[in-house]
């Protein structure tokens, strides 16, 4: 992938540990420490998990200066944000799409299967999310019923997957086609508020369904007991 791509991603993602900076209140060494691990967190996780290459936050010059220079940006300017109310879902969601990219593309370089590529995608896309949720003492967004958050990470590396391995186009033209999926199905699950499953139990309809099932059978085999019955007689 090129160098812009990853780049862009970094400071995509910095500007969304700002705006997370900003909703609670943090000093300028949390807005630092958001900054790196929105933007950076993801590429670390996958990197430690694959054991492959370089990792990139360290392997390049640049996205940790620019991390941080991001986040003295947003401490120091924070009026700027409060103009673009629904600023962080677009902000969360390109920098997601864009990591989600640039994971399954390394992925797909180290020619691991089909399953891991979409595994690392995933986790390098919400990865950065998850780790700031955790160290803001939360349950991680990524494990919570929300509007296809993780979904569209999972897609996403899919798109780009099939696009690329399978399809072979441009890795250009794939990563615009699957930019483009993701933000419309994430605005899609906002607009209809479709959310993600919970507390499902398929339990009582399948015993409903299964003691329906023993009931027919039941009957079947006693009108076929009849039936041998009057034949008998006859």
């Amino acid at each position: 992938m090129p160098e812009w791509l990853d780049l862009s991603a970094a400071v995509v993602g910095a500007f969304a540990g700002v705006l997370v900076g900003q909703k609670y209140k943090l000093d300028l060494v949390g807005f630092v420490a958001m900054c790196l691990i929105c933007a950076l967190g993801g590429g670390l996780l996958r990197d430690a998990i694959m054991q492959v290459g370089s990792v990139y936050a360290l392997d390049s010059p640049w996205p940790i200066p620019l991390c941080v220079i991001t986040a003295l940006i947003g401490f120091c300017f924070p009026s700027f944000v409060s103009h673009f109310p629904n600023l962080y879902e677009w902000v969360d969601m390109i920098s997601v799409a864009l990591y989600v990219i640039a994971g399954t593309d390394k992925a797909i370089n180290h020619e691991l299967f089909a399953s891991s590529v979409v595994l690392m995608g995933t986790i390098t896309g919400v990865g950065g999310g998850m780790l700031c949720d955790v160290f803001l003492g939360e349950v991680p967004r990524v494990f919570r019923r929300s509007n296809y958050y993780a979904l569209c990470a999972v897609l996403g590396s899919i798109c780009y997957c099939l696009l690329v391995s399978y399809l072979e186009l441009d890795r250009t033209v794939s990563s615009i086609a699957t930019i483009v999926v993701m933000l419309l199905l994430r605005q899609l699950s906002l607009r209809l508020d479709l959310k993600s499953p919970s507390e499902v139990d398929l339990e009582p309809t399948v015993m409903r369904t299964g003691r329906r099932f023993v009931s027919k059978a039941l009957e079947h085999r006693r009108s076929s007991d009849d039936d041998q019955d009057k034949d008998t007689k006859r």
